[in-house]
């Protein structure tokens, strides 16, 4: 496939947390894909309808149907070379199917699965880390059941936008100018802003021969607790009430929400992984995928959350 040019793209979960970057990414591409697709619910034609109305004037096309109908998934196909998933957490049980359908299918022959996260095979240990289970599932049908459709996984850091606000482990409270960080907040984390994730998949859709059937690791900036910090302090030009918490506290913070059944356990586990260094790579993919310089910075990370910018 190293010849193979996408002509046109269907992209499931468009509408969703990071779908939005990476279509809007899409649209903007140089040179611009001969036709994007995307593939969404009769609700949110309804609920997202300004988003919908704004994609369709640059020249999107909109395919309505039920991502759990699987005729739906088989007839949006027809014509489709290339597909992209963008489904959110809650539906990612619903991707094994758009993988078989694909496979099936006469036209699609390559498939970005929802990864757009940590690496599910970054250590031995992260085999068994809860949120990896259906990376790793996914993985597996390509490697053992997948024919005709080659995948590219795009893994990428926590996006800064949402690992900056606190939560019920850690973050920072910009008004009250107080952080929560985790350990002694030096631990390095490998940080992708939203934006940044769609540059990567127009980056790795524009050089098949680097990207077909490989897991790409990128990340805008590679930076401590601690310099995200600092960075927060120099630009608003006061210091923050910090709080350090131990490791062992947020595994008993995690534990009781897996016990509980709360959703929180998976934020929890994250901020833990992202803490003990599974968002940091020996190597990335930046410079291959030629987004030097292109990336967002710390300091433009850090003055977005102060300006209060939407995501």
């Amino acid at each position: 496939m190293a010849s193979f040019k996408p002509s046109h793209i269907l992209v499931f979960g468009a509408t969703g947390n990071i779908g939005k970057y990476i279509v809007n990414q899409l649209i903007t591409a140089k040179p611009p894909f001969p036709q994007i697709s995307i593939f969404t619910s009769a609700n949110t034609v309804s609920t997202k309808a300004e988003l919908l109305n704004k994609w369709k004037a640059a020249g999107v096309s909109v395919v309505v149907g039920d991502i759990k109908d699987s005729t739906e998934i088989k007839n949006a196909y027809q014509g489709i070379d290339t597909a992209i998933s963008c489904l959110g957490r809650g539906a990612l049980q619903y991707q094994f199917e758009l993988i078989k359908q694909a496979d099936a299918s006469e036209s699609v022959r390559w498939f970005f699965p929802s990864e757009y996260g940590t690496d599910p095979e970054h250590n031995p240990s992260s085999a068994n880390e809860k949120p990896h289970t259906f990376k790793r599932a996914v993985r597996k049908m390509f490697a053992e059941e997948i024919k005709n459709l080659k995948p590219t996984y795009l893994v990428v850091g926590p996006y800064i936008e949402m690992w900056v606000p606190k939560d019920s482990v850690s973050g920072f409270d910009i008004q009250k100018r107080e952080a929560t960080l985790l350990e002694d907040g030096e631990q390095p984390i490998g940080f992708t802003a939203m934006d940044d994730v769609g540059k990567g998949v127009v980056a790795a859709l524009q050089r098949p021969e680097l990207s077909v059937g490989k897991a790409l690791k990128i990340a805008s900036f590679t930076k401590s607790s601690n310099q995200v910090l600092a960075e927060f302090e120099k630009q608003l030009g006061e210091k923050f009430n910090v709080t350090y918490v131990p490791l062992e506290d947020v595994k008993s913070v995690e534990k009781k929400f897996w016990d509980e059944g709360n959703p929180l356990a998976v934020v929890a586990a994250l901020r833990r992984i992202w803490v003990t260094g599974g968002a940091v790579y020996d190597k990335l993919d930046n410079e291959a995928l030629g987004l030097d310089g292109q990336l967002q910075t710390l300091e433009e990370a850090v003055r977005n959350r102060i300006d209060g910018k939407p995501f």
